[in-house]
């Protein structure tokens, strides 16, 4: 896992400016996304555990909104630079350098963990690791979102991410390793892609058992 990571590492590490302009507008043009993450902060308030964590949290643009939305949110990234870039942008929020399968959050502790394709470049067989991390960290009852790229066909598919080479998922079977993992998936969303690449945006909500 270290290999692929500090590729990626590496690789976002040299796109921080560009790619905080791109995704400056918080998902003003992403309605779809937006509901999800909006329903996600309000079924994660409805716990009474308004702590979460956005995991790859880039230049922190979801991690303010989540704060807005009424959590206690913090956000993780890989990405020294993401990092920097998110304190300087929010200095009022916590942000936090650490890799996705070694998250630096007590046992049973969050409310909700957001993934925002922040999951696409880890290799097939490496995401389950990641996913019983942020089960770990998951309080009974406490949601998981992931969005990601999804594909018609059976299997992921290894595409040219224009950062670092990606995966995109059958929602299928990511439902399926969000089972295997402890969680009970509640509700998905598949839509239109909005980019050349032809993959459909997808999301999947899921609760700790």
């Amino acid at each position: 896992m270290a290999n692929h990571q500090d590729e990626t590492r590496t690789a976002y590490d040299g796109v921080v400016e560009l790619y905080a302009s791109l995704f400056a507008n918080r998902l003003e043009s992403q309605p779809f996304a937006r509901a999800m993450i909006g329903t996600f902060a309000e079924l994660v308030c409805a716990t009474g555990n308004p702590r979460a964590v956005d995991v790859g949290c880039g230049p922190g643009h979801l991690t303010a909104m989540l704060n807005e939305l009424g959590l206690d949110a913090f956000g993780l990234d890989l990405s020294p630079g993401m990092i920097d870039h998110a304190r300087r942008a929010h200095p009022e929020l916590r942000f936090q350098e650490a890799r996705m399968e070694s998250l630096p959050v007590e046992d049973g502790a969050l409310g909700g963990v957001l993934a925002h394709y922040s999951m696409i470049h880890t290799p097939p067989d490496e995401l389950p690791e990641l996913l019983a991390e942020q089960v770990r960290v998951l309080a009974p009852g406490g949601l998981l979102l992931v969005s990601f790229f999804g594909t018609d066909g059976p299997e992921p598919v290894r595409f040219d991410h224009k950062v670092t080479p990606a995966y995109s998922w059958p929602a299928d079977r990511l439902a399926d390793l969000l089972t295997d993992a402890g969680l009970t998936p509640l509700a998905r969303l598949l839509h239109d892609p909005a980019s050349e690449r032809g993959f459909l945006d997808a999301h999947l909500l899921a609760r700790r058992s």
